[in-house]
């Protein structure tokens, strides 16, 4: 059911709450974890034009990326990183479906409930109602 965990990172505070619960899904599943960061591209500017400053981001990511998973190297699950260009949500979602995620886990936020309305189009939500597989909402 969950073989596939996919936990995009932000490399907020809360991003490890959301590895550590993925490593404990994946390795009752006997599953692997696909760790994502999403570059979020400029809209109205060819990618060739910031492409060494996109290339800086990647860098440092993988960096980031590589250094949370071998934090887990004695457990018996594959952590897979990957870097990623374009708009957040819409990037999450393909790579869900791409890789045939079971489960996706990522942070998110608690709503304000004398402001319900602000703060509802966040990525994790958007990522939420439009996954086409479940989505655990770490707060």
């Amino acid at each position: 059911m969950f073989r596939r965990v996919l936990v995009p990172v932000d490399f907020s505070e809360k991003y490890s709450m959301s590895l550590d619960i993925a490593v404990n899904i994946a390795r009752h599943y006997d599953g692997d974890i696909d760790m994502l960061h999403v570059i979020e591209t400029l809209v109205d500017v060819e990618f060739s034009e910031l492409e060494e400053f996109y290339s800086r981001l990647e860098r440092m990511a993988l960096k980031s990326m590589k250094a949370l998973a071998a934090a887990y190297m004695d457990v018996p699950v594959t952590i897979n990183v990957t870097v990623l260009f374009g708009n957040r949500s819409q990037e999450i979602l393909r790579y869900a479906e791409e890789r045939e995620a079971g489960l996706i886990i990522m942070n998110s936020h608690v709503v304000n409930l004398e402001r319900p309305t602000q703060g509802w189009g966040t990525i994790s939500y958007k990522v939420a109602l439009l996954s086409k597989c479940p989505v655990m909402l770490v707060k």
